[in-house]
């Protein structure tokens, strides 16, 4: 099993920042991607957005919405993955997920976070 613990998230004023970030543990066989979903209010988790994504070989994507504004990091070692988030906008505000796609020997595994609220203040 593995377990996903996510930190970081607050109230912000429009414009400001913050940065999520969240540790993986247990047993983790092959880390494929690691990245930060976002399910806004009102939305259900078959809703979620993709916005960024780091994979094992440090390859980047993100939300169009998102681009130019949050940056993601990855520390292959540490079993970590972080969320910059600069510039932050009323639309930002959602339950914000860490995802591990991992690789075992026989299949993959697809593993989420708690979740960590970010709102919007204004």
């Amino acid at each position: 099993q593995v377990q996903l613990v996510e930190s970081g998230g607050g109230l912000v004023q429009p414009g400001g920042s913050l940065r999520l970030s969240c540790a993986a543990s247990g047993s983790i066989f092959s880390i494929v991607t690691m990245g930060w979903y976002r399910q806004a209010p009102g939305k259900q988790r078959e809703q979620r957005e993709a916005v960024a994504v780091i994979t094992s070989g440090g390859s980047t994507n993100y939300a169009d919405s998102v681009k130019g504004r949050f940056t993601i990091s990855g520390d292959n070692a540490k079993n970590t993955v972080h969320l910059q988030m600069n510039n932050l906008k009323h639309g930002d505000t959602a339950v914000y997920y860490c995802n591990v796609f991992t690789q075992e020997p026989m299949t993959t595994e697809n593993y989420w976070g708690q979740g960590t609220q970010v709102t919007d203040s204004s």
